[in-house]
């Protein structure tokens, strides 16, 4: 017997939050529903999940908060998270902190659940690569795609899930152009606006880790892509 897919939902309208915890358990997942940032994550510390929903505004503590925490003591476990607000800066804090992605209310069931089984699929297919064929060495730079690791002689740096997802195509493709829209359906599965601003953010903090190794240069190609550059 397969075993269901445990989600944490942390949710202050219990309204909302009752029906989205129904119609998940309808779609065969394990939902466990909590009110509040506090709530959710002592919840967490007691309990494994496989999936997090966070509604950004809540009480006591704040669904950025609770990311956060939760990031301290799971690096892996993929988050999604649900706002009222559509303001271009809460999407880049949410995804600066690893979201894997982000919906706006009012949103339709239907599209929660295929972003919940696209990023579930992601990280199935991510767990099945072969540790060897996930190793990349590059200027002064080893990247461990599975341990979602890129350290130098003198730095170590941990990566989020599609940090690592990304940072590993620009490897696959190492002095060549990375297509942009491929990289938005290999990662993202849908080359929308959003996912392409989403990316951008992405690639600016590739940027950022990738800076220790002059002769190392993570390029724009303008209306193409990217490209990973090193001797």
């Amino acid at each position: 017997m397969q075993t269901k897919t445990k989600i944490l939902l942390a949710e202050d309208d219990k309204n909302l939050g009752n029906v989205l915890k129904a119609y998940l358990e309808a779609k065969g997942f394990n939902a466990t529903l909590c009110i509040d940032g506090k709530e959710a994550l002592e919840t967490f510390k007691r309990n494994e999940f496989d999936f997090c929903i966070f509604d950004i505004m809540m009480p006591v503590m704040d669904g950025f908060t609770l990311a956060k925490e939760v990031r301290k003591l799971d690096a892996h476990v993929p988050f999604l998270f649900l706002t009222a607000k559509s303001m271009q800066e809460d999407r880049i804090q949410g995804l600066e902190l690893g979201a894997d992605d982000y919906l706006t209310k009012p949103f339709s069931m239907e599209e929660l659940l295929l972003r919940i089984r696209a990023i579930r699929r992601r990280v199935e297919e991510g767990k099945k690569n072969k540790p060897s064929d996930n190793v990349f060495k590059f200027g002064k730079y080893v990247f461990d795609y599975n341990r979602q690791m890129l350290t130098t002689d003198n730095s170590q740096q941990k990566l989020t899930s599609k940090e690592a997802d990304l940072l590993r195509l620009l490897c696959q493709n190492m002095n060549n152009v990375l297509d942009r829209s491929a990289a938005l359906n290999k990662i993202w599965y849908d080359d929308s606006y959003f996912n392409a601003r989403s990316m951008d953010v992405y690639i600016t903090k590739l940027r950022k880790y990738l800076k220790e190794d002059p002769d190392v240069e993570l390029m724009n190609v303008h209306g193409v892509g990217f490209k990973l550059v090193s001797p």
